[in-house]
Parts: structure tokens; C-alpha cells; sequence
């Protein structure tokens, strides 16, 4: 009886083999590019597991390995220093990535794809991430400070609410004139609440771009963020009426919602699996309960206190989400409190306010640990920035020789704006 032998494959036949299959897993993986690119994401497009030995092998290509990161820039509301201690650790952040980098001229925008503001921190993302005439963010971080120090106290002036609503509407018309959302450059998220729908809304340039409906001045954007009483406004092609009142109610600390939008948006972010496909730098501006023990509490004073509360557990939150990569992928800036006088209180002149969120970033860090409380570290604040700063500049310099882009931000055509008129281009850190 004749024995059935085994035979083995040869060399070729296996070279064959492999290159078929390779082939076949190119073209897959194209047609997944191609359909994030237009359509978004699909999970059932994704290679089918008997090429998954192939993706897991290690490869000499250095372009195979590396997907990159998305960059989230997320600030919060006033706080007690009214947007101070934000500005100064991103002007700070931009002196050192514009020293660590070689680029003088370098922007807070070049080095992140997604930025949320909510309150003075709405007004610091429009200010660094809105495109001035000569295409560059109408703001260094710099000039974002000094804005935020000439101007912070007019937001809050004890004045009545018609003239300080006034003085708000004539700042951000005379600083952004006609430009809309669909005039910045990354991807911008600014909350207030809307009393028509009852309902946080969350101003988007990825919603802008979709359809006027969602296009709104940045004027109008940054007097809605900012708002301590109700303001009506309405879109750029006037169907849709919103009833804002500030975002320090809607969030005060917007970085989960920044995440989500990533997560949850795979036309412009299709390589985003997860919170390990990010990198997020979350911007504090002090506790207010820490500089106010010997004023007179208000129902104003309450309302920020709750809004601290509410950043602290978004914080935590975020933290616990990130888990073994929080260390690596997730940093907080927040100040723990400042020595008590006189001069800090919430009535603070400018210098004052500068010379506290000075000591808040000299301060060791202070890490979120879920339903514990938080723990100091050894780090301090401008430590942890630094340390940021190479991070970013790693990513930044990594897109340079990868083929496969982590960001696909949609950008407005330059034909007149239709709620059809935009096109997609390739743009993360360029």
C-alpha cells in the first residue's frame, strides 16, 4: 500500500505564498485608508485575523511601526486666577518648544491637533488657534497672556451686566471682526450651556466645516463662552438661535469632552483606537476655594467652587481612563493653593494674579487618584511642561518620515461658504 508522504513547500513556493499575502493585506489596508479617508471608520473593513501574524511581525520599515499620536490641548474655565495661570504656562510652553525645537517662530498650533477652551480658556483657544491675515494664529502665547492681563478684569468688572456685556461684545468684534469658526485652524471645541435646548452645546470646526448651521462668528463664540448671564446669538446663516450662558457651567474642565470628540471622530482621527492613541495636555487655573478663605462667600464664589469640584473629578476621570498610559499619555497643570495675604484674593490686579500662577507652577505636581483624592509628586509644574514640550517635539518630528497620518483635518475650500463647501486635507502638524 503506498504510503502518503508530506512534502515541504519550497523556498520559492513560500516566497510566492507570503508575497500574495502581503499583497492582499497592502491592499487592505489601503481600502481601510481610503474609506476612513472618505467615509470614516468601519470595523468591518479591518484585516481579517489570518493576516493578523503578518501586522505583528516586526518589520526593518520604520514607517510600518508608527501610527503617532493625537495631540489634545484642553483648558479650563477662569478659575482663581481668571485664565492667568493657563496663559502663562502656554506662553511658557511655547518659549520652550520654540528653544528646544530651533524654530523661533513656532506656534502653541504647530505642536497640537486639537485644542477645547471652555471660559477664559475659550478665549485662549481662539486667540492661539484662529488664523490671522497672514495665515499664522492671530496670537503667540505671549500675546495671549498679555491679552488675558489687560483684559481679564473687564470680563468681571463690577460694572452692570448691559455695559459689561457691551464692553465683552466690542473686545472679541473688534478682535476677530467677521472671522467664524470655519476660520481656525486645528480642530476647535468651545462649550456654553443653551437654555433653548437645555443642553451643554460645544461649538466644533468639524461641525462648522459640515454646515452653516453649526458656523458661528468667533466674536459671538468667545461672548457665549464667557457669558454670566444669558446672550442670544445666532449661526451664520441665522436658522439656528442659541440662549448661551458661560461654559464654566456647561464644563469647566472640557478635556473629556476634547477626548471623546477624538475617539468618536473617525473621519478626522481614523487611526484613533484609543486613549493610548493620545496625547493630552490638560491646563488648571488655580482652585478658587484656595485664595478666597477670607472673603466673603457669594453665590458666585459657590458656583466656582462647584466648578473646581466638577474639574477635579473630570481629572480624575480622565486619569482613571488613561491607566497604565496615564503617566506617559495624560498631564495636568493645576495649582494646590498659594501662601495667604492680603494682595491674593479675587480682586487681585494683574501683577498680583502673574505672580501667583507664577508660584503655582513653580509648585510640585498634583496627581488625580481615583476616589483617593490626589497625591503630590516630586515633579513640579513647570518640570511637567518641560517634559511635554519633548514629547510634542517627538510626535512633531516623527510625522516627518511616517506615511500613514494620525490626523485628517477637514479644511474649508476657497470657494464661497456653502454648508457643502469643504474638501479634506491631510493637516496635523504641518
Amino acid at each position: 500500500m503506498a504510503s502518503s508522504t508530506l512534502t515541504t513547500p519550497s523556498m520559492f513556493q513560500l516566497d510566492e505564498y507570503n508575497n500574495k499575502e502581503v499583497d492582499k493585506l497592502t491592499y487592505e489596508i489601503f481600502s481601510i485608508l481610503e474609506n476612513n479617508f472618505l467615509f470614516g471608520y468601519d470595523n468591518t473593513k479591518l484585516p481579517s485575523k489570518e493576516h493578523e501574524h503578518i501586522m505583528s511581525t516586526p518589520c526593518p520599515n520604520k514607517y510600518a511601526t508608527n501610527n503617532g499620536k493625537v495631540r489634545i490641548l484642553s483648558i479650563d474655565a477662569g478659575g482663581a486666577t481668571n485664565g492667568v495661570l493657563a496663559a502663562k504656562s502656554l506662553a511658557h510652553l511655547e518659549a520652550t518648544l520654540r528653544s528646544k525645537s530651533g524654530n523661533k517662530n513656532a506656534h502653541i498650533a504647530d505642536f497640537f491637533d486639537v485644542v477645547s477652551g471652555a471660559g477664559a480658556g475659550g478665549i485662549l483657544a481662539s486667540l492661539l488657534f484662529t488664523r490671522g491675515k497672514d495665515g499664522n494664529p492671530m496670537f503667540t502665547a505671549e500675546n495671549a497672556l498679555k491679552f488675558i492681563l489687560e483684559n481679564g478684569r473687564k470680563f468681571s468688572t463690577p460694572a452692570g451686566f448691559f455695559r459689561r456685556t457691551h464692553l465683552k461684545e466690542k473686545i472679541f468684534k473688534n478682535l476677530f471682526g467677521e472671522l467664524t469658526l470655519k476660520d481656525t485652524i486645528k480642530s476647535v471645541l468651545i462649550p456654553c450651556y443653551d437654555l433653548v435646548t437645555g443642553a451643554p452645546f460645544l461649538f466644533s470646526r468639524a461641525d462648522a466645516l459640515e454646515m452653516d448651521g453649526c458656523d458661528f462668528k468667533m466674536s459671538d463664540v468667545c461672548g457665549a463662552t464667557m457669558a454670566d448671564r444669558t446672550v442670544e446669538m445666532k449661526s451664520i446663516d441665522g436658522r439656528r438661535k442659541i440662549m448661551a450662558v458661560g461654559g464654566g457651567v456647561a464644563m469647566n474642565n472640557p478635556t473629556a469632552a476634547s477626548i471623546t470628540h477624538v475617539v468618536n471622530n473617525k473621519h478626522e482621527f481614523p487611526l484613533c483606537k484609543g486613549v493610548e492613541d493620545l496625547l493630552v495636555v490638560s491646563l488648571g487655573n488655580g482652585e478658587t476655594s484656595s485664595l478666597m478663605r477670607n472673603i466673603q462667600y457669594s453665590s458666585a464664589t459657590f458656583v466656582k467652587i462647584v466648578g473646581d469640584g466638577a474639574a477635579d473629578m473630570v481629572d480624575q476621570a480622565v486619569s482613571m481612563a488613561f491607566g497604565q498610559s496615564c503617566s506617559n499619555n495624560y498631564v495636568r497643570i493645576q495649582g494646590n493653593g498659594v501662601i495667604q495675604s492680603k494682595k491674593h484674593n479675587i480682586k487681585d490686579n494683574k501683577m498680583d494674579l502673574l505672580t501667583i500662577a507664577g508660584e503655582m507652577l513653580k509648585q510640585k505636581n498634583v496627581e488625580s487618584l481615583l476616589f483617593k483624592g490626589k497625591r503630590l509628586v516630586q515633579s513640579t509644574n513647570l518640570d511637567k511642561l518641560e517634559n511635554i514640550a519633548n514629547e510634542l517635539i517627538m510626535e512633531q518630528e516623527s510625522r516627518k518620515t511616517s506615511i500613514l497620518p494620525p490626523v485628517v483635518l477637514k479644511q474649508a475650500s476657497s470657494s464661497p461658504r456653502t454648508s457643502s463647501a469643504t474638501t479634506l486635507s491631510t493637516s496635523s502638524s504641518y
